[in-house]
């Protein structure tokens, strides 16, 4: 939670003030965190979730134990946003993402929770077999 909350302080938010900290655990013990850093074209907008795991991934880290959220809002448990959720599941679906308030009280949910038909490499290698299989039918 200290971790993330550092990277919260380190946000660049001037257009929206929304300030997110990120961080995680891999599974042999490095911590990693980030920020979101905004942009005003706001769909070049930066998440923290994004942030932190793009940092560890760039140091060869693939396997998390752990990814911690922390924002300003005191009356919600903040979750990441949908791109942030797919982003995440890319590198598994059985790490809890704890929801931090300003009060540093949490949550503890998980990926499945958060992405319950979630899109992954499997589900591509489905749609390749299926095309392959359709392509193999003659056409009459």
């Amino acid at each position: 939670i200290d971790l993330a909350a550092h990277g919260q302080a380190l946000a660049y938010a001037p257009y929206s003030n929304f300030k997110v900290g990120c961080s995680v655990l891999t599974t042999d013990g490095n911590f990693f965190h980030g920020c979101n850093v905004e942009n005003s074209s706001l769909g070049l907008t930066i998440c923290a979730e994004r942030t932190c795991l793009s940092k560890a991934v760039s140091e060869g880290h693939l396997q998390f134990r752990a990814l911690c959220i922390i924002t300003d809002v005191p009356d919600h448990f903040i979750g990441p946003c949908g791109a942030c959720r797919q982003f995440i599941a890319e590198f598994g679906m059985d790490f809890p993402v704890i929801m931090v308030k300003p009060d540093r009280s949490f949550e503890l949910v998980t990926m499945h929770a958060l992405l319950p038909y979630s899109f992954d490499s499997s589900r591509l290698r489905e749609g390749q077999k299926a095309s392959e299989e359709a392509a193999a039918v003659p056409l009459v």
